[in-house]
């Protein structure tokens, strides 16, 4: 079983409730499973799964592809109608609430209508004042049973599946991921600043593969000038790993290379981002940066300076002016911070390597705050607890998501 698809909410670590339909939860993390599948190709449009099924299993499965592209609930009766179902000896099971507007595609609840669905259960409520709630009412008003889910663990595992849409619709941030390395006590590289490397391939191949999802990598001014990164993907076409030690960035699609920084580097400066991609570098810099002399010789080699006051202004920069809906940020435990601190971390993904340092003076994953209370700490909320080789993967959401 690919543990990355386990909702432990739905799983065996919570006895089902008595109270509630029996299979539901079941039902729902595999349109979750499905939802997963559009991961990062939908955006800006949400990540859904939808499931037909009877006290028999799950019938039919199906998730929204692509912009533009049939949404999960008709690609489900696409699926049942391919398999002889009848969608209406089934309940539908769907994480978001059915668009009910046309928009790039007819409504779904027209399809639903059509295909004899009877029976129709949501994991959430869709955010688009263009639904918000109109979905289920058409549905009951044309003699549906329509319901939201009433178990209070699908909800919540409905809603960090659909995280990313929810910041979209309620704001102009782009959803942050924040990446980060660690040994078991918490070093992300010796004192030394050797760092390759703290996890295993199979943790970095999945940050190979987050590179290839996201719109932009983001990191600070001392990565940059420390590790002269790529920040490439190394995926071949199928998604097979190339060799990271290869000089060259892969031909494929890559994200933007975001550096935060309040020191430009000078244009003849030797490092991979100007030398090979001077193009898809974005730096973002405090304004007086920005408009130096300095900056203006970078934009005129091909890279492209923002001026933000703090990091909510480039953030929001990177998506209004670059279409940017994902940015990755790997740029460290001083830019993460800051991040965190700011409330502009979404998803934050721990990668711990089972490996001790013991040694004080080695780089810790966060420094620089000074709480006196533990009340003080910022806090986290932990979705999903996972392997990935011999490391260990953490994933949180912010407490209030």
């Amino acid at each position: 079983m690919d543990q990355r698809l386990h909702f432990p909410a739905l799983g065996a670590l919570y006895p089902p409730d008595p109270a509630l339909p029996a299979g539901e939860r079941a039902c729902f993390a595999a349109a979750l499973t499905e939802a997963e599948r559009g991961r990062f190709a939908t955006a800006p449009n949400p990540c859904v799964g939808a499931v037909l099924a009877t006290r028999d299993g799950i019938l039919a499965r199906g998730y929204h592809a692509a912009p533009g592209q049939p949404h999960a609930e008709v690609m489900c009766l696409r699926d049942a109608r391919d398999k002889g179902v009848d969608p209406a000896s089934a309940t539908l099971f769907v994480t978001l609430e059915p668009c009910n507007h046309t928009g790039r595609t007819p409504p779904c609840t027209r399809a639903i209508l059509d295909a004899g669905v009877r029976s129709v259960v949501v994991g959430h409520p869709d955010p688009n004042p263009l639904v918000a709630g109109g979905g289920l009412a058409f549905l009951r008003e044309n003699g549906v049973n329509a319901r939201y889910s009433q178990d209070p663990d699908v909800r919540q595992a409905c809603a960090d599946s659909l995280a990313d849409f929810l910041v979209w619709v309620g704001g102009d941030l782009p959803y942050v991921i924040l990446k980060l390395a660690t040994t078991l006590d918490g070093r992300i590289a010796t004192r030394t600043g050797h760092s390759q490397w703290i996890t295993g391939p199979d943790a970095r191949r999945e940050v190979h593969q987050l590179r290839r999802g996201v719109g932009a990598v983001l990191v600070g001014g001392n990565t940059f000038r420390e590790d002269d990164p790529q920040l490439t993907h190394r995926l071949a076409e199928g998604g097979a790993p190339l060799d990271e030690t290869a000089d060259d960035a892969h031909p494929l699609k890559q994200p933007l290379a975001v550096v935060a920084t309040s020191r430009l580097p000078e244009p003849g400066a030797v490092c991979r981002l100007l030398s090979e991609r001077p193009h898809q570098t974005v730096f973002i810099a405090p304004p007086a940066a920005a408009e130096s002399d300095q900056a203006k010789a970078l934009v005129q080699c091909g890279a492209r300076i923002i001026a933000a006051k703090d990091m909510a202004e480039g953030l929001k920069a990177l998506r209004r002016e670059l279409g940017v809906h994902h940015v990755l940020c790997e740029g460290g435990g001083g830019l993460g911070l800051s991040l965190l601190e700011a409330g502009l971390v979404h998803e934050l993904r721990l990668h711990m390597a089972p490996k001790l340092l013991g040694d004080a003076e080695a780089r810790p994953l966060f420094a620089g705050r000074a709480p006196e209370r533990m009340d003080e700490a910022l806090g986290m909320r932990l979705t999903e607890a996972r392997t990935a080789g011999q490391d260990l993967l953490l994933t949180f959401r912010p407490q209030d998501s």
